[in-house]
């Protein structure tokens, strides 16, 4: 039975669960859900998400919702498939990964996410611009975290170790929708951040799921 991805393309949860589903080499549906109707409100969708947020999740009678229990399920459920995105046989890389997983939703993101807010979601559908107070302090947050991401990148290539893992996957979309923003310059000012940023956004993967935004 194939798995179905209820989403929308702009949306970055729902393209963090896509984009983990094409490196594992998962078949799938995708089921369009259009925000601008409110469809993310609907009885039928709320039976999937009761929270009315994309992405839902389904495989088989399995139902779920939350983009990092989606890409973690399919990571173990399908671990021999597709690319390697965690190491569930060797304890020390797995709670490594995991800790940087923690930091991306826990440390990196709040900041991230609210300043992909104020750069691009204002200007983008609300016809606009950000307000400037909370793109300094949002910036101010992140650089803050990207300081100790700089200094993890020195001793590994990849956030998790010297493998491409969940724990970088999980930050494409806000990499994605920050870049060609005044707030990229916080990622290219560090050396070892941007050759990080750089090689995890050329994945094919990632091209291929960000390619109907391209159009």
């Amino acid at each position: 039975m194939v798995v179905k991805v209820h989403g929308s393309p702009v949306s970055g949860a729902t393209q963090r669960a896509l984009a983990v589903l094409i490196e594992k080499g998962v078949e799938y549906e995708f089921v369009l859900v259009d925000l601008s109707k409110g469809e993310h409100k609907h009885p039928s969708f709320l039976s999937l998400n009761p929270f009315g947020q994309v992405p839902a999740f389904e495989d088989g009678d399995l139902q779920l919702f939350e983009s990092r229990a989606i890409t973690q399920y399919i990571a173990h459920t399908y671990a021999d498939k597709g690319t390697p995105l965690i190491t569930p046989h060797d304890p020390k890389k797995m709670a490594a990964q995991s800790v940087w997983m923690e930091v991306e939703a826990q440390q990196y993101d709040p900041s991230a996410s609210k300043l992909m807010f104020e750069l691009v979601i204002k200007p983008m559908f609300y016809g606009k611009p950000g307000d400037e107070a909370l793109i300094k302090e949002y910036e101010t947050k992140l650089s803050n975290v990207l300081d100790v991401y700089e200094a993890r990148l020195k001793e590994s290539k990849y956030l998790g170790g010297d493998q491409f893992s969940l724990a970088d996957l999980h930050h494409l979309p806000t990499l994605n929708y920050l870049k060609g923003t005044k707030g990229w310059g916080l990622f290219e000012s560090r050396q070892h951040v941007k050759a990080w940023a750089s090689d995890i956004m050329a994945r094919p993967a990632w091209l291929k799921v960000i390619e109907p935004l391209q159009k």
